[in-house]
């Protein structure tokens, strides 16, 4: 190549570079120009954020971060698919009725229930097709609640969607649990 077509071209290409140079400029000063003159709503965007739904896990079971307390069990209800936050709300107005002063917690993505410094005494889990409410201490309740489990100490009482709950025995078993010493966890 001879040393005028390659000056001819470095010349070319100096000149194409310093124009898009200042071509990339101008929308480059526009954004910051235009950034600029907006006002700052960072307060305002922060406050109007929802909080995001937790994630339903296998069965429909909410993904609830372990805490103390009555908020999170209300989260974990809320976050309850169809028919099943029913169930929940209705079982923790139970609990609620049947042992004042109940203290509770979600703890393993479960709500538990139990008597400050005497432990849990029942926990609530939901699946694919109902309801599973453990109670600890279960083969010490009179009668002994119809579902087994591996556990020697823990019965279960399973929930299903167009059952016809027994209030006053799930009362009965909610009031002999809250007797027993709870199991620490």
């Amino acid at each position: 190549m001879s040393d005028t077509v390659t000056e001819a071209l470095s010349v070319g290409a100096s000149r194409t570079s310093k124009t898009s140079a200042k071509v990339a400029k101008k929308p480059a000063a526009k954004r910051v120009a235009a950034k600029a003159a907006k006002p700052r709503q960072t307060a305002a965007k922060s406050q109007s954020r929802k909080v995001a739904k937790p994630a339903l896990l296998a069965g429909g079971n909410p993904q609830i971060a372990k805490a103390d307390g009555d908020t999170p069990v209300q989260a974990y209800i809320a976050a309850l698919p169809g028919w099943k936050r029913d169930v929940g709300r209705r079982l923790d107005a139970l609990i609620v009725r049947t042992v004042p002063g109940v203290r509770k917690a979600v703890k393993w993505n479960s709500p538990l229930y139990g008597v400050e410094d005497e432990g849990w005494f029942l926990g609530i889990h939901t699946f694919t097709n109902y309801v599973k409410v453990a109670f600890l201490r279960g083969t010490s309740l009179r009668p002994v609640p119809p579902g087994e489990s591996k556990s020697k100490d823990t019965r279960y009482l399973d929930i299903h969607e167009d059952d016809q709950l027994d209030e006053a025995q799930l009362a009965a078993w909610v009031k002999q649990a809250s007797e027993l010493p709870g199991k620490r966890m």
